[in-house]
């Protein structure tokens, strides 16, 4: 079992940037898939950008692409997501998210076994 516990969220002007950070515990590894999703009130929850295990290769969900940039520490057992030019549409709940089976990041949440509790991201007009 893998614990996440997300940090950083909060209120922010449009085009103003926050740090999200997600700190695992338990049984981690670094050559697992991890990624950060979001779910706004009303919508499913979507994919946002993740990285892939020990090459750490990353994507993006288009929508944030050359705003967002995803990082991980494996020694410290640590995901950020530095989230610049915010936009009010970025406003959601924000899930942290580790993968038992997969080294190369995937979109899906079903590819995902292990959630953070999230944390709230709302960007003011």
């Amino acid at each position: 079992q893998v614990l996440l516990v997300e940090s950083g969220g909060g209120l922010v002007q449009a085009g103003g940037s926050l740090r999200l950070s997600c700190a695992a515990s338990g049984r981690t590894s670094g050559n697992r898939a991890m990624a950060w999703f979001r779910q706004a009130p009303g919508k499913e929850r979507e994919f946002v950008a993740g990285v892939s295990g020990a090459i750490s290769s990353t994507i993006y969900a288009d929508s944030v692409k050359g705003r967002f940039t995803i990082s991980r520490d494996n020694a410290k057992n640590i995901l950020n997501l530095q989230m610049n030019s915010l936009k009010p549409e970025d406003t959601a709940v924000y899930y942290c998210a580790s993968s038992a089976r997969y080294y190369v990041v995937q979109r899906a949440t079903g590819a995902y076994d292990n959630w953070g509790q999230g944390t709230q991201v709302t960007v003011s007009s």
